[in-house]
């Protein structure tokens, strides 16, 4: 069953206001990388005082290259982690593992395809023979397979990224993998020329991204917790990009002083320009919103090309009872005047 706990259950849980800052205790949260501004309204929310308005302490525990945190999730060393798309998840369901979604910051994943300025006109192009597309082992499994079904690519023309975008820059005929919300920073700042962006989202790529992954055990154990901390994410992200951010940046400077107010403020703007977090149904019911439909069809794409298991029972791999609820419009249109 996807809804974990009874209806009588969750609404009585939910019910629950608690009276003072830190009643309900800490939350640890792990984040998949290092900090930077992807990660700006968890650290709004600790900042701002967001998450112990409710009753919550989140503590952030950072991700970086040496770090498995959904390992150490699954090994109880933290209560949350931020995932990245559905598919971890789906996994995660096919091999038994009690992981489960109970919100998608990102509308939007953000990987993009980089082509140079002018080079193609339109995204099947970069599928044309005369193109290189650079991609990672994991992309070429997932969601490159959309395109060789959908836009015309072909794995012939698939060659391997290793993280350096030297071949790219030298080469316009090459096209390359990146994030929407750092790699056209890099490219920009080394060459002094931006690149077309290709948002995979726009083009068929339709999963959610920067989830919230907990256990299954402690999210029916810790419903109350569990709702602080996803409704108190959502009024952070809308404070951290429509609102007054700096205290947060500063905090995610300090936890990762390589930072810089450039990235950030680049990343923020690209969040914004693209709706990553803020678009879609987010738009009506709020950020975190997720859908069975949306769901669905991101699954059906996937198991049709062989990615995830046909007949996996993928509704267990995330929960609505937290989410849809509209936590945060109010905060959006009083930051905007609208």
């Amino acid at each position: 069953m996807r809804n974990i706990l009874s209806t009588a259950g969750l609404l009585a849980a939910l019910a629950v206001v608690p009276a003072a800052a830190g009643e309900l205790g800490t939350l640890r949260f792990g984040t998949n990388w290092v900090a930077q501004a992807e990660h700006g309204g968890y650290y709004q929310a600790v900042v701002d005082g967001t998450y112990e308005a409710c009753g919550l302490t989140v503590e952030i525990i950072p991700g970086g290259p040496q770090v498995n945190g959904r390992a150490l999730m699954i090994a109880g060393k933290m209560d949350a982690y931020m995932g990245g798309n559905m598919l971890q998840p789906f996994n995660a369901v096919a091999e038994g593992i009690p992981i489960i979604v109970v919100a998608a910051n990102f509308q939007k994943e953000p990987q993009v395809l980089m082509t140079h300025p002018g080079r193609v006109e339109k995204f099947e192009e970069i599928g044309s023979e005369d193109m290189t597309v650079l991609t990672d082992d994991g992309s070429l499994q997932t969601w490159y397979q959309i395109f060789v079904k959908n836009a015309g690519f072909k794995e012939e023309n698939r060659a391997p990224y290793t993280f350096n975008s030297a071949q790219f820059i030298a080469d316009k005929d090459v096209a390359q993998q990146g994030y929407v919300t750092s790699e056209p920073y890099a490219i920009e700042r080394e060459t002094g020329w931006a690149p077309d962006v290709w948002l995979l989202a726009d083009y068929g790529f339709t999963s959610y991204s920067t989830t919230i992954e907990m256990m299954k055990p402690f999210v029916e154990a810790n419903p109350e917790k569990v709702k602080c901390f996803v409704d108190g994410t959502a009024i952070g992200w809308y404070n951290y990009l429509y609102g007054d951010n700096a205290a947060a940046n500063e905090k995610i400077k300090t936890d990762n002083p390589d930072m810089s107010d450039g990235q950030i403020a680049f990343s923020i703007a690209a969040m914004k320009k693209y709706g990553i977090a803020d678009s879609g149904a987010a738009l009506e019911v709020g950020i975190n919103a997720m859908s069975d439909e949306t769901m669905e069809a991101f699954y059906t794409s996937m198991a049709e090309l062989g990615v995830v298991p046909k007949d996996l029972p993928f509704t267990e791999a995330y929960t609505l009872d937290f989410v849809n609820k509209g936590v945060g419009l109010d905060v959006k249109k009083s930051l905007l005047g609208n």
